[in-house]
């Protein structure tokens, strides 16, 4: 083969070798590229399921407390009526207690 034919093919060879090595610098890019993001979007993803369950743990931690609440304000309302009750079952007992030390201070005065 002549010299000249051999420079051209070397060169040739060079020239795809180097189109091959720009095409795979360029898809490596570009996968790189994809990969981030892909990475972004699971990130993002992941904020969104995140800051979901923390709402719902929030929600579910004021309905507890909400039904707490209410639990110890109907135990509180139970505890006055029963208070009132037992109150005003004593009244005429009271008043007679009440009636009978009058009675015996003016008694005593007499």
């Amino acid at each position: 083969m002549p010299r000249p034919d051999v420079l051209k093919e070397i060169k040739a060879a060079e020239k795809r070798a180097d189109e091959i090595i720009a095409e795979a610098e360029s898809d490596r890019e570009d996968r790189i590229a994809q990969a981030r993001t892909e990475a972004d979007e699971i990130r993002a993803a992941a904020q969104a399921e995140a800051e979901e369950r923390a709402e719902q743990r929030l929600s579910e931690a004021q309905a507890d407390i909400e039904a707490r609440r209410e639990q110890l304000l109907e135990e509180g309302r139970e505890t006055r009526q029963a208070l009132v009750d037992d109150a005003t079952e004593r009244v005429d007992e009271a008043v007679e207690l009440a009636l009978e030390q009058f009675e015996e201070a003016v008694n005593a005065q007499t």
